[in-house]
């Protein structure tokens, strides 16, 4: 379909579920996995570079893609966006918080320093939990 409409973008959010290093596995959701990623990787070999295909991919885990999807003229340029650090952590938790009834004297700045290396979605995922518990618990404020 992208030959047929280029120039065309495909993306790929999570490449990670399909492009994973393969292994031998009796199981036959491995085996079907593996299968899409073949014919995955011989559909990004005949993408020619004049046919005006450009092929992004999106994962949070590129510690588990396996090295023939990251072979040169597979995937061309690698943008890597780090995990935030304690400030942009503490932000985060400023925007995503900045609706919710906290409770008084909360240290977000402490909560920001007790997450080293996770990500901005996983503390987002925080004030939705911390939410959700409050809910669950009948609260009337998240701590």
């Amino acid at each position: 379909m992208a030959r047929e409409h280029a120039p065309s973008i495909i993306f790929m959010d999570e490449i990670d579920s399909i492009g994973s290093s393969r292994i031998e596995s009796g199981s036959g959701g491995d085996s079907e996995v593996q299968r899409t990623m073949l014919e995955l990787l011989n559909q990004l070999d005949g993408f020619e570079a004049t046919k005006n295909i450009k092929v992004i991919m999106a994962t949070n885990r590129i510690d588990i893609l396996d090295p023939a999807l990251l072979r040169p003229g597979r995937i061309d340029r690698k943008i890597e966006f780090p995990a935030p650090n304690e400030e942009a952590r503490l932000d985060i938790l400023k925007i995503h918080s900045r609706k919710m009834n906290l409770t008084r004297g909360i240290n977000l700045r402490k909560i920001a320093e007790m997450m080293p290396g996770t990500s901005g979605a996983e503390v987002k995922g925080v004030c939705t939990e911390a939410g959700m518990y409050a809910l669950r618990q009948k609260e009337s404020s998240c701590y």
